[in-house]
């Protein structure tokens, strides 16, 4: 967590613990969920990247010689809106693989269209048709989970390692593995 994120959080708990003192549940029960809701878009957002910096790290053991990095300040667009946080590239050769995860962090970034808590996009560069845009929802069990967001989808599916698995393998062009 940046120390900008980090000066944000409690900040947030003072205004909460404020509201309260000075008997403004509405305002308290706000920011209560809005803490809530930072704290599933932070988990979200950081099993994504993990999930994709492990498979790459795997696929480097067995000697892949994929490239890692991270931007932790980035900014993408989804629609109209903007998402403040971070992107991972991986790198093989001249194939290019982003993963950009965030959420709109002030007023004037906008929201997320169809209720999610924060949007993510899957890029590989020069192959949009295997490109895919996701929505961090909260399942049923009250967990945090990546969807799959309309386009070529007709129904929101639910994304798992194995799916991070296929787009690993389409950075590395391993037909075995993504040809099924």
């Amino acid at each position: 967590m940046s120390e900008l994120d980090q000066a944000w959080t409690l900040a947030i708990a003072e205004a909460e613990e404020r509201a309260r003192a000075a008997g403004r549940t509405d305002i308290s029960e706000y920011l209560a969920l809005r803490k809530s809701n930072d704290l599933l878009r932070i988990t979200g957002c950081k099993w994504l990247l993990a999930t994709f910096e492990k498979v790459a790290a795997e696929a480097n053991r067995v000697g892949a010689g994929i490239q890692i990095s991270q931007d932790e300040h980035h900014r993408f667009k989804v629609g109209t809106a903007s998402m403040v946080g971070s992107r991972l590239s991986l790198g093989k050769g001249l194939r290019m693989l982003f993963v950009d995860v965030g959420w709109p962090r002030a007023p004037r970034d906008g929201f997320i269209r169809g209720g999610g808590l924060a949007s993510a996009h899957i890029k590989h560069r020069g192959m949009k048709s295997v490109n895919e845009d996701l929505r961090l929802v909260l399942t049923p069990s009250g967990a945090p989970g990546w969807i799959l967001r309309g386009g070529k989808h007709e129904s929101p599916s639910e994304i798992h390692e194995a799916n991070v698995r296929k787009h690993i393998s389409i950075l590395l062009d391993d037909a075995r593995i993504h040809a099924s």
